[in-house]
């Protein structure tokens, strides 16, 4: 997919390239940002193994920005992820067994101050609550032993989050933990046609909270309870802190 150069001026390498577009996503750079933070950064000119005392100069932010949009114009993301998981499959990192499913909203920009005076069209409106969102929804399937994530699917916001489970699940998958939303996927018409989905397990995870005996009252009854699957549903939670947070996801 990447240019020969025969026409127009010559490409950077694609492995500089490469480096520089995971640099914008560890560091949650922009392409300005990252241009900037290579020329000031001796470990990030390192690391892009960008010589200047051979007079080499740092791609700009508008390459990088067409480079971006190559690799998810053609699907290359998707591939990078799926040879990530194949390498810790390979290596053992990856248990099987069992999987974690959650979702989470990832908000757009709800205005229409733009060339088309429209909203994207890839996002809807959902309510959470008493609170409405604008975006899309991130769901993911994770390993239920290391945490590590084997499945992604995008949305918009409006669909619910029962209805993409069957693509997150594995075909070895013999147990599916979810939180309090995924209650009564076993009772689903959709999941007892399908044979792989009917066969594995469900362990609970309820909503229920009970009272607390007077006779220990400081006693966690309702993590007590919970805590053999909120220790294993927790983990799918650590990957939404890094999305969200550490790469500034939330809007």
């Amino acid at each position: 997919y990447y240019p020969a150069g025969k026409r127009g001026r010559t490409p950077r390498g694609v492995e500089t390239m490469l480096r520089m577009y995971l640099l914008s996503n560890w560091f949650n750079l922009s392409d300005e940002g990252v241009e900037d933070a290579i020329y000031d950064s001796y470990a990030f000119r390192k690391f892009m193994q960008v010589d200047f005392m051979g007079d080499e100069q740092v791609p700009d932010a508008t390459t990088l920005c067409k480079f971006r949009k190559l690799l998810n114009e053609s699907g290359i993301t998707k591939l990078l992820f799926d040879a990530i998981r194949s390498f810790l499959d390979r290596h053992g990192k990856l248990m099987h067994g069992g999987t974690i499913v959650d979702a989470t909203i990832v908000e757009a920009p709800s205005s229409t101050k733009n060339a088309d005076n429209k909203r994207d069209p890839e996002m809807h409106q959902v309510k959470k609550g008493n609170q409405w969102y604008f975006g899309e929804r991130l769901h993911v399937g994770t390993d239920a032993g290391t945490g590590y994530i084997h499945s992604v699917e995008v949305t918009a916001a409006n669909v619910s989050e029962r209805e993409v489970v069957p693509k997150l699940v594995r075909a070895d998958a013999e147990a599916l933990y979810g939180d309090a939303g995924y209650t009564g996927l076993a009772k689903r018409a959709a999941f007892q046609a399908n044979a792989p989905l009917s066969s594995i397990g469900y362990p609970p995870n309820p909503r229920t909270r009970f009272s607390r005996p007077k006779l220990c009252p400081a006693f966690h009854w309702d993590r007590h309870r919970d805590s053999p699957d909120t220790c294993v549903v927790r983990k799918v939670e650590y990957v939404f802190i890094v999305i969200q947070r550490t790469c500034n996801y939330n809007k």
